[in-house]
């Protein structure tokens, strides 16, 4: 280990080798000896940004006279995709709601069903012969006696109206 020092040291000049003045001066230069403790320079420490502060508050942006044609343009385009979304949605949309509509008068058709069916039921309890039975000795009615009962002649056959 103490030689590997001297193997990468290139001042020293092989020992078989003639020596001129200007290499003899040049191996012998002094090295400026660095501070141990300094520590090295960042990357890009010499680069030096410089932020101006700008105000452009006063300044006024001028019109574009193409800008105004751009904004209507972009407007009607817009408004004719929604024309064109809103027609393709239309059907769909409206077959949905007939479907709702639909259900809803199937329910009323159920529930108008059932209220027939309770009102048929009603209708025969009220007039069922054993009510009326009931309602004739409550009202004391009583059946006619044969004397009391005229039988209507029937008009013979043939025998019309005219209408003059």
């Amino acid at each position: 280990m103490a030689t590997l020092p001297a193997f990468f040291k290139k001042n020293e000049v092989p020992a078989g080798a003639p020596q001129s003045a200007e290499a003899v001066t040049r191996t012998n230069r002094t090295r400026v000896e660095r501070d141990p403790y300094q520590l090295r320079a960042l990357p890009h420490e010499s680069v030096f940004f410089f932020a101006k502060r700008i105000d452009n508050s006063r300044l006024v942006r001028e019109s574009d006279p193409k800008s105004r044609g751009a904004c209507w343009s972009a407007i009607g385009a817009a408004c004719v995709v929604g024309v064109l979304l809103t027609s393709s949605f239309a059907p769909t949309v409206a077959t949905t709601i007939a479907g709702y509509k639909l259900e809803a008068l199937r329910l009323e058709e159920r529930r108008l069903r059932e209220e027939s069916r309770v009102l048929d039921l009603q209708e025969a309890q009220l007039l069922s012969p054993a009510r009326l039975d009931q309602l004739a000795r409550q009202n004391n009615l009583v059946a006619p006696a044969s004397g009391q009962v005229f039988h209507l002649e029937g008009k013979p056959e043939g025998a019309v109206a005219m209408v003059k």
